[in-house]
């Protein structure tokens, strides 16, 4: 039959799956990094995944497609759960930016502290969602846009990041929304000197990453910028 149903523009999809997590009939998974229509039959057409997407790679189109089958989007949804519980109970998760996983640091690994650690953090509020754009604070800054979790993950945040930067921070994935407007007004508003994007390895975080470079791209001005990528246990990744 002939309907309306989503497409998915895998050159754009940046891999955040938040997609994934807001299509409630589970027709969308994360297949290699990208978002991928896996079930057409479960697709309602209502298009709960289109405003999660911070890269705008999801779109409508009408075309031959099988008919939404709602008797088996409720029988994958009471599968799910008890896969979901059944995940829980041995400890793992689905989602690479979710899934629990324990780190054993070696004494011989922790450095010795010669001093009592000083906060550099230079500006409030720090939140992409709370921070003015036109704050006289970014006039002529370095900025740093860091994903939440970068601060717990990589112990020396402070020294090697924070130091003599402007710091703002957001989660893409906890947010739920598209950050390149604010950072582009940021960008545009201010003589902003360079921009550090630092984010985790997993997928979530990709969609932080993006929304800089739109921005950066949006500002019509030219910003040296830089990312680097933390691991889950704290190192530097290339």
């Amino acid at each position: 039959m002939i309907r309306k149903i989503i497409k998915i523009d895998k050159e754009k999809c940046t891999g955040c799956g938040l997609c994934s997590e807001a299509c409630h009939e589970g027709a969308i998974e994360m297949v290699d990094g990208k978002a991928t229509l896996t079930r057409e039959d479960f697709c309602d057409g209502f298009g709960d995944c289109l405003p999660a997407c911070p890269a705008d790679a999801i779109s409508f189109e009408e075309r031959e497609a099988p008919e939404y089958d709602e008797s088996a989007v409720k029988k994958a949804k009471e599968n799910k759960k008890m896969e979901e519980v059944k995940h829980e109970h041995h400890h793992e998760g689905g989602c690479p930016g979710s899934r629990m996983r324990q780190f054993e640091h070696k004494d011989e690994e922790v450095p010795v502290q010669t001093g009592k650690p000083v906060s550099r953090l230079a500006q409030w509020p720090c939140q992409i969602k709370l921070v003015p754009p036109t704050a006289p604070f970014f006039n002529g800054a370095k900025l740093l846009i860091a994903a939440d979790c970068t601060a717990y993950a990589y112990a020396s945040m402070h020294e090697d990041f924070m130091r003599g930067k402007v710091t703002i921070i957001g989660c893409p994935k906890l947010d739920a929304v598209d950050y390149s407007e604010k950072l582009t007004a940021i960008l545009q508003n201010n003589d902003i000197k360079s921009v550090t994007i630092v984010r985790m390895e997993v997928p979530c975080c990709g969609g932080l990453q993006r929304a800089a470079e739109i921005a950066l791209q949006n500002s019509g001005k030219f910003i040296p910028w830089q990312v680097v990528t933390i691991s889950c246990d704290g190192k530097i990744l290339d």
